[in-house]
């Protein structure tokens, strides 16, 4: 069995430049909903990656292990010691409260999640998708849904500084007709899609991807039926010990890809904010204490 201090899904990720296609597909499928992807029948694992039988067994040895039964003991061990001895249980991250309380619960939940979502994205894909919102001959179109137009909005306020053209899409499906009617071929759609899957987005993604724009999609770690249609699917864990799900990792990611394509696109931006600034003055929108 292979030996590792490593975790499956850290070894999955560090040989993912080394598999074929099909395994990268396979790895790909698994670490989306690791790890429960993998305590199931070799046959249900090959049917939901769309792979064949051979190549999860070929991934399964490049791991270090003799067949499919040695990888899931592994897992299962890997799970069980993980509730066993969590790492530093001890520590807490608010000291004042216990272990169990909701405070360190949910953080260490969403500290998870960002572990696991960094682990899971192509920095590629990351950087391909900031490299089509800082293009300036692209129009940047921006929708969210239900409760996901909150992130919208925040990366629509950020964008509109960063760069020109730039609309967001409104979450109400009888004024789309309207945003889309200037729509071009190669203009981009930065989509937030997380559970429960809204028909209205899906409709309107069909109707961008039939004018050939470009589709990046932010959604959850199960995805949206928009990654179908998508240039770059951004998939991100977004389950917390609450009722709703957690936007953390979301707002990471967004952070993160305001800070690359206000990079790339520096020249323009500075000047942006400086004029920008100069309104403020202007309106005096801001206090001043000096």
């Amino acid at each position: 069995m292979a030996e590792s201090a490593q975790t499956i899904s850290d070894q999955i990720h560090d040989m993912l430049d080394d598999l074929t296609r099909a395994e990268r597909q396979l790895a790909l499928s698994v670490l989306e909903n690791y790890p429960a992807s993998g305590l199931g029948p070799l046959t249900a694992l090959a049917k939901d990656a769309d792979v064949s039988v051979p190549t999860v067994a070929r991934m399964v040895q490049k791991l270090g292990y003799k067949g499919y039964p040695e990888f899931q003991m592994a897992l299962r061990e890997e799970l069980k010691a993980k509730v066993k001895t969590p790492i530093a249980k001890h520590d807490t991250w608010a000291e004042a409260a216990p272990s169990g309380h909701i405070l360190n619960r949910f953080t260490e939940a969403v500290i998870e999640n960002i572990r696991l979502t960094l682990s899971q994205i192509d920095p590629v894909a990351f950087d391909h998708a900031c490299d089509l919102i800082a293009d300036v001959n692209r129009h940047l179109f921006i929708v969210g849904g239900r409760i996901t137009h909150t992130l919208a909005e925040y990366l629509f306020l950020h964008m509109q500084v960063v760069r020109s053209d730039v609309t967001h899409v409104q979450s109400t499906a009888n004024t789309w007709p309207h945003y889309l009617l200037d729509a071009k071929e190669g203009d981009v759609f930065v989509i937030f899609d997380m559970r429960r899957y809204e028909n209205n987005t899906l409709k309107l993604a069909e109707l961008a991807h039939g004018r050939g724009a470009k589709i990046i999609l932010i959604t959850d770690q199960w995805r949206s039926p928009v990654h179908q249609m998508a240039t770059v699917c951004l998939s991100n864990r977004i389950v917390v010990p609450s009722a709703w799900d957690s936007a953390t990792t979301t707002m990471l990611l967004l952070e993160t890809m305001v800070s690359s394509v206000q990079t790339l696109n520096w020249s323009q931006t500075k000047g942006r904010i400086e004029r920008l600034e100069d309104m403020f003055d202007e309106t005096k929108l801001f206090r001043k204490f000096t």
